[in-house]
């Protein structure tokens, strides 16, 4: 991926759904023809039955779209889209001509369901679903033709799904066989919105706050208050930010909501941005105004601030093993921490124990948090908020003897330009060309003015 398109902003402002967002990231990637054929090749790797997929164009408010559709076989279908059956013959949303197409009554992941619907003999629809957990989930999914990279992604998807299903019914995580787990569409959306996502391999995520409208849907359990449960819990657990709209209907689904989750690296836009590219994903639901994601790759087009707040968190541990502070740093990182590190110290009766420190951002410090208290035995954690100053920065590739490096690039405030290889290039070009990583960025210095044999610390 070109430099410039490092961040990638997706906008929820009409909602969030599973084939949404996959419509976005292909629309994003339209130029491309080798994504949709490699998303065909991985759909096409899946071993369940009783679906076909399509990508299309539609017009939605006069915007031209891209659709992705997962259509159910026979013996499959649902109510995603059926407005009476989830909003009673008196809902306010009318089909019209308005998009110039055909509404087709076809399933798509992260729509209305948050949970599956009662079967009674006025649907008119065949049901026969399989419900599966993540146990079968994950089989599946090791079967596919997904990267290792998509498939870890994947897994994240569904376990925060089936953790937010498992909340809102009180069921333990292992025994969850709702709809929204292991239903066929479910599954083609996740693993689609997986690999697009790897294919594209955005350095950032930014995501903004989940647009959600207001009233009730029909469920299974009866008529349910919107966001449906599935989706509180998730935005609850992983910190993301819901804003409602003052407009009957749902349009942050269950998937869409973990999709959301799960990639996502931080939620403030730049002060200022340029755009290299946009997608925009349709949904089938008719809403007024229609339900949209935008994909964009953006670039921080302003200089860095040249002081913002950190929040430091500490807590004393003398009591776990090495190898559970070793996972729980994996958890801290994966949960966007910016630096995790262990010191060791003496404490009363001189008891040898670790001083775990964690620099965090403010949204993410109560997830943070609660990762700390529920992995270790600690019973306290300090907290201490602490101005930074850093240095602007931003990512620039080197042609060099060997071949192109990612370089770091940051000012210094008077003016001086300082570059530090990235590890991951240099490995990468180090087994490429069979040399030694330490000769490498020793030729590197030599040959790019400004370069430093020093990697720039990301804190």
């Amino acid at each position: 991926m070109e430099t410039e398109k490092n961040i990638l902003y997706i906008e929820a402002s009409s909602g969030i759904s599973g084939d949404m967002f996959v419509a976005a990231l292909l629309d994003l990637g339209k130029e491309d023809p080798a994504m949709e054929n490699g998303l065909n090749k991985v759909l096409s790797s899946i071993p369940v039955e009783g679906f076909t997929t399509s990508i299309s164009r539609k017009i939605r408010a006069g915007i031209d779209v891209c659709d992705f559709d997962v259509k159910p076989d026979h013996g499959y279908e649902n109510h995603d889209h059926d407005m009476e059956y989830l909003y009673g013959h008196s809902h306010p949303h009318e089909h019209t001509d308005d998009n110039h197409h055909p509404h087709e009554h076809t399933h798509h992941s992260g729509s209305v369901h948050s949970h599956p619907h009662e079967h009674t003999d006025d649907d008119h629809y065949t049901h026969d679903h399989v419900h599966r957990g993540l146990k079968e989930v994950s089989e599946i999914l090791c079967q596919t033709a997904l990267s290792d990279g998509a498939r870890t992604l994947a897994q994240r998807i569904f376990e925060i799904l089936a953790k937010a299903e498992s909340q809102a019914h009180g069921v333990p995580m292992d025994e969850v066989h709702f709809h929204e787990v292991g239903a066929v569409d479910s599954i083609v959306d996740i693993v689609a919105a997986a690999y697009c996502m790897d294919y594209l391999s955005p350095e950032r995520v930014i995501v903004s706050p989940l647009t959600e409208g207001q009233g009730s849907v029909r469920t299974q359990h009866g008529v349910l208050p919107v966001p449906v449960p599935a989706v509180t819990h998730i935005v609850a657990n992983e910190g993301l930010i819901l804003r409602q709209k003052n407009m009957t209907g749902e349009l942050v689904t269950p998937t869409g909501a973990a999709i959301a989750a799960a990639i996502r690296t931080e939620n403030n836009l730049p002060d200022n941005y340029s755009v290299h590219g946009i997608g925009i994903g349709g949904g089938k639901r008719d809403y007024e105004p229609p339900s949209m994601v935008r994909a964009m790759w953006i670039m921080d087009a302003g200089e860095k601030k040249e002081c913002d707040t950190i929040c430091r968190l500490e807590t004393d541990i003398d009591d776990c093993t090495g190898e559970d502070l070793g996972y729980v740093m994996e958890k801290l990182y994966e949960a966007g921490a910016r630096e995790v590190h262990f010191t060791p110290i003496f404490m009363k009766k001189n008891r040898p124990a670790y001083e775990l420190t964690v620099i965090t951002t403010a949204d993410l410090r109560e997830k943070l948090e609660l990762i700390i208290f529920k992995e270790t035995t600690t019973i306290g954690i300090r907290r201490q908020w602490m101005e930074r100053t850093i240095l602007p920065r931003k990512s620039v590739t080197e042609e060099t003897l060997f071949g192109p490096v990612t370089m770091k690039e940051v000012t210094l405030p008077d003016g001086e330009v300082r570059r530090y290889p990235e590890y991951e290039s240099l490995k990468q070009l180090a087994e490429k060309r069979d040399i030694p990583i330490g000769r490498l960025r020793d030729e590197i210095h030599t040959l790019i003015p400004g370069a430093r044999q020093s990697k720039l610390p990301d804190v």
